[in-house]
């Protein structure tokens, strides 16, 4: 799930990652960016074509992933444990926000864990995009494993 992600290379990029894991689908709540733009397309190399993408708002997402039983992740820093240690083998949300904000405290607030990559160097934190793969691919490692 994307909340409000600006840059049309984040958006694709992360498109790709979840044709390569194998997501069911991409949930962009409160879209900032339009989903057609030719840097999304390019960034995506056509996953925006092969993965499953719905936009809504945050409210309406949240009721759906509530009604499904689907387990919601917020990636965070503040108030949040090491990915590795959250159990993601049953139905998993891993909502991603804003390049420059993170999440809103909407989802914050509803989250049912936060997790963090830990970081061992200087900054705190990676790209939104490169993020998600992290998150993605440790579901499919633990779904596997």
């Amino acid at each position: 799930m994307l909340e409000g992600i600006e840059k049309p290379g984040n958006v694709g990029a992360m498109l790709r990652t979840a044709d390569a894991a194998g997501v069911d689908a991409v949930l962009v709540c409160d879209p900032l960016c339009d989903l057609y733009n030719p840097n999304l397309i390019r960034a995506s190399l056509g996953a925006v074509f092969t993965v499953p993408v719905v936009t809504c708002s945050s409210q309406d997402a949240a009721e759906w992933l509530r009604a499904g039983g689907i387990r919601i992740l917020t990636a965070q820093l503040q108030d949040s444990l090491p990915y590795y240690d959250t159990d993601m083998r049953c139905g998993t949300a891993l909502v991603m926000g804003t390049e420059d904000r993170g999440l809103t405290d909407f989802w914050r607030e509803r989250a049912d864990a936060h997790i963090r990559i830990p970081m061992a160097g200087v900054m705190d934190s990676l790209n939104v995009s490169v993020s998600a793969a992290v998150l993605c691919f440790e579901a499919v490692r633990q779904r596997r494993g």
